[in-house]
């Protein structure tokens, strides 16, 4: 008989839930893909060190690097330092160079392992921001950490630069000068505001076409050092119109935690590459569905990703920043770590309902890989939310 456990209902009563899921067999050897697929991934809290969680929150630095390991062996590239380990958000520049300089030191341990880091301006507080100087010097800082690190970058939009600029023209000169400096080629980073609403109006306008033009535009003018786009703002049609104007050797990384799987599928003429903060809580199923797609078996791939796409709109429904919590909530319901504590005690930014419906989700897109520690987890949970 399958796992049964009692789950909080929207309407306030509880019901019976039993388990239909089946677990994702983990691959002999990391597979191969014909997609590039970044896995944007999270830290792990150590609360038994915590001092400052708000502050400087403690980072359980060998369960953090096992989750890369995790990945690694899933057949991912790893997205480092991004808005899903909470840049921003409870992980601060300090914070995210350590995170840099290990898990590049942790690669160069692992056959065919492979990383970009997020550099941005986080350490550059938006209201103390005075003039487009001050974002250029903030972003050379960073990316410069990177790449002495010998990383490659990810430019991450930048608060500031949002706050700060005045037109599109000022973003084609921040962009123009950091990009003529860098080392290796770049991902860019078109972030939406429902991420992150600090960033709206990021390219010097709200309308999307406008947005696109100026993209497309700094893009052309410094094709040399672009390896490509990752653009999240969760409308398959943005995308589209974005991928299906880009220069042949500029790639497209779909951010889109909602229609994800149609993108990487493609339409027959174009399709996506992958920076997903997905990947991190379904990186199984994610794998075995891009290992199929590679082999040409589209079938498998539709009914292994599929079913996360419901799972994946839940994590990143409105207010969609705290997205972070459902992520690492399926990292403690399956055995990546011992606890479900956040940096910035994030855990607290969605409620009990939120989380019971993320668990019967995860069941049903074959994402509870060890159903019974799930269950006997989920039920510690509840038990401390008075259920």
């Amino acid at each position: 008989m399958s796992e049964a456990l009692m789950l909080p209902r929207a309407d306030g009563t509880v019901e019976t839930y039993r388990l239909c899921g089946t677990p994702i067999f983990r691959p002999p050897a990391a597979p191969r893909f014909n997609r590039i697929a970044y896995a944007a991934a999270h830290v792990v809290s150590d609360p038994l060190r915590d001092r400052e969680p708000w502050g400087s929150p403690a980072i359980d630095w060998d369960t953090t690097l096992a989750f890369r390991h995790h990945l690694w062996s899933l057949g991912f590239k790893i997205a480092e330092a991004m808005d899903t380990s909470q840049r921003g958000m409870g992980l601060d520049w300090a914070g995210a160079q350590e995170l840099i300089r290990r898990s590049l030191a942790e690669a160069r341990t692992v056959e065919g392992a492979d990383l970009a880091c997020g550099a941005g301006t986080d350490h550059l507080a938006p209201e103390n921001t005075r003039s487009l100087d001050d974002v250029i010097k903030a972003y050379e800082t960073q990316v410069g950490f990177v790449e002495k690190e010998g990383g490659r970058s990810i430019m991450m939009a930048s608060r500031a630069l949002a706050r700060i600029a005045r037109s599109p023209d000022d973003y084609r000169k921040v962009y123009r000068h950091i990009l003529s400096q860098t080392k290796d080629k770049v991902v860019l980073h078109w972030l939406g505001d429902m991420f992150d609403p600090q960033l709206k109006g990021y390219w010097g306008s709200e309308d999307f076409e406008t947005a696109l033009e100026t993209v497309l535009s700094i893009i052309e003018e410094n094709r040399s050092k672009v390896e490509g786009i990752k653009i999240s703002l969760l409308d398959n049609a943005y995308e589209v119109a974005l991928r299906n104007r880009l220069p042949e050797d500029v790639l497209c990384f779909t951010g889109d935690d909602f229609n994800y799987a149609e993108l990487i599928e493609g339409d027959g003429k174009r399709y996506s590459h992958a920076l997903l903060g997905i990947f991190d809580a379904v990186a199984p199923s994610a794998s075995k569905a891009l290992a199929s797609l590679a082999e040409g078996d589209i079938t498998t791939f539709r009914a292994v990703i599929e079913p996360t796409v419901p799972l994946s709109r839940k994590i990143f429904e409105a207010p969609t920043q705290y997205y972070k919590a459902g992520v690492v909530f399926l990292a403690w319901l399956n055995g990546h770590q011992k606890h479900f504590t956040m940096p910035a005690g994030m855990q607290s930014a969605r409620g009990v309902l939120h989380y019971a419906d993320i668990f019967r989700l995860a069941d049903k897109a074959n994402v509870l890989d060890r159903p019974e520690l799930a269950v006997k987890r989920m039920k510690a949970f509840l038990t401390l939310q008075g259920i």
